[in-house]
């Protein structure tokens, strides 16, 4: 099985990418994910894409290409996957599909997950994570409040709004979201990969719509469930 997931910030594409893995033994790429591990690392990379992600724009396409093109290229490529926020853009979408075509392999499915705009903003508004990188568990003000306010309840490390999920950052990354995102889900249906799931369901509804449209696209998969 090889998925990818898209939907804008804070539409819950991680929570699901993390019960997909679970539950098929898939391996999640997050280039988000790999960013952020850059920057707290003060890589070269870090250094680089830091005021980008600050300001809520887009990592330019070659240099998030590059990084994945690299996963895929090394010894530990995986064969089973979940694509957690990329591709992102039709260009990382033309070359993604370039990619796998050199490294013999192909997409099952293309999951959006759609929601609307303000609800985005509510969610990731109220997130807080934990400033401890080594645990970096998240928590939100209305739907997943601390025991303690301000405080991680895994290892007691305060917790941080991070610096781009402030409203007006928010609201710039999802006006970059939707100029990029219509092309590339087009560049999708026209291959008749996508599905299209409401991602204002309880998480529990939204997998299980997912697993139905995946089974309705290969029967074989209920035998995973």
């Amino acid at each position: 099985m090889r998925l990818v997931l898209v939907g804008p910030p804070g539409s819950g594409k991680g929570t699901q990418a993390e019960r997909l893995v679970q539950r098929f033994g898939l391996t999640v790429i997050g280039t988000g994910a790999m960013f952020r591990d850059a920057i707290t690392r003060d890589t070269t990379m870090g250094r680089q894409v830091r005021p980008m992600m600050d300001q809520g724009l887009l990592v330019p396409d070659p240099i998030v290409n590059d990084v994945v093109a690299e996963l895929f290229r090394g010894p530990a490529r995986p064969e089973r996957f979940v694509m957690d926020g990329y591709p992102r853009t039709y260009a990382q979408a033309i070359a993604f599909d370039a990619l796998l075509h050199l490294e013999y392999l192909s997409l099952d499915a293309v999951i959006n997950l759609a929601i609307h705009d303000d609800e985005v903003v509510r969610r990731i508004g109220g997130r807080r994570c934990c400033s401890n990188p080594e645990c970096g568990v998240c928590f939100h003000s209305m739907a997943r409040p601390p025991k303690v306010a301000g405080q991680c309840d895994v290892c007691g490390h305060p917790l941080l709004q991070r610096d781009d999920d402030n409203e007006e950052t928010i609201r710039r990354r999802l006006g970059e979201f939707h100029k990029n995102t219509d092309d590339l889900l087009t560049h999708y249906r026209k291959q008749k990969l996508v599905d299209d799931i409401a991602a204002t369901d309880p998480p529990d509804v939204i997998f299980q719509n997912i697993l139905a449209a995946l089974t309705r696209r290969n029967p074989k998969t209920q035998e995973a469930l």
